[in-house]
């Protein structure tokens, strides 16, 4: 199944008008940063094509972080877009588009905004029971294009989901000690927020879905040329992914990182 240049059209159009019409205090948040919910996001055949698609996590396809303090998870190690699986694609086009980055830049108050060709850390994320993701802020900068991370924008694809699997995206305050809010991870959800030094976000508790039901999502980043405005800066310089289970410090035990 696949679907045509024009109903591909109008799945991001409708897509992008939900995300427009985004209410404040309803899908639309301001506090601790900016972060936006939209349910039943794609149209329902594109969700179940992706579902579809997904691929298994035997698949050759995935690359396995197991540091048991503060990442236990699968994702994709997509290079280009040829890397990324039929159907999905399709999801992954309407999530980069000129219509969606226009949408999203005026929805989230952040112009200029652009996709990553290179899906550095993007692509397809899975959970599986116990698996975890501690407490963090993300990395702040690209190095193929040197420019500077700003959105994360994340589709969840957990039909049937209960209150008991756990697995909500946690949402901290700016010193990231206490959690304000728990996102279920919905299928067809799509949650975009601001990725800053004080953005803090995980699920820290391992998982508890069913053994035969990962968790499953679309993750993707953007940038711009322009860097992050001051308030939202706590380390200028390049740094990777910051770790509240390690003291603030990314995998290596750095503050900051190389650019190459």
């Amino acid at each position: 199944m696949g679907f045509s240049q024009k109903e591909l059209k109008a799945f991001s159009e409708t897509a992008c008008a939900k995300l427009l019409t985004a209410r404040v205090g309803i899908e639309l948040f301001t506090e601790p940063y900016t972060h936006v919910v939209i349910d039943d996001f794609f149209p329902e055949p594109l969700a179940k094509l992706c579902l579809e698609r997904f691929p298994e996590v035997d698949d050759e396809s995935w690359e396995y972080a197991n540091d048991a303090d503060i990442e236990i998870k699968f994702r994709t190690r997509w290079q280009g877009e040829f890397d990324i699986p039929d159907g999905i694609i399709d999801a992954v086009r309407i999530l980069n588009s000129a219509t969606f980055l226009r949408t999203m830049s005026t929805i989230m108050g952040i112009p200029k905004i652009v996709p990553d060709p290179y899906y550095s850390g993007g692509g397809l994320n899975v959970t599986n029971r116990g698996g975890l993701l501690d407490v963090h802020v993300d990395g702040n900068y690209h190095d193929a294009t040197g420019l500077n991370r700003r959105l994360n924008a994340l589709v969840y694809l957990n039909p049937g989901w209960q209150e008991d699997w756990g697995g909500e995206f946690g949402v901290y305050d700016e010193k990231g000690e206490n959690c304000l809010k728990k996102i279920a991870p919905l299928f067809n959800r799509l949650v975009i927020f601001d990725s800053h030094d004080k953005s803090y976000h995980g699920l820290p508790d391992p998982v508890n879905f069913p053994t035969d039901e990962p968790r499953r999502s679309i993750i993707l980043y953007y940038y711009t040329k322009d860097p992050r405005p001051s308030k939202q800066v706590t380390v200028e310089q390049p740094h990777s992914a910051l770790w509240r289970k390690r003291n603030m410090r990314d995998k290596r035990g750095n503050l900051t990182r190389e650019v190459y």
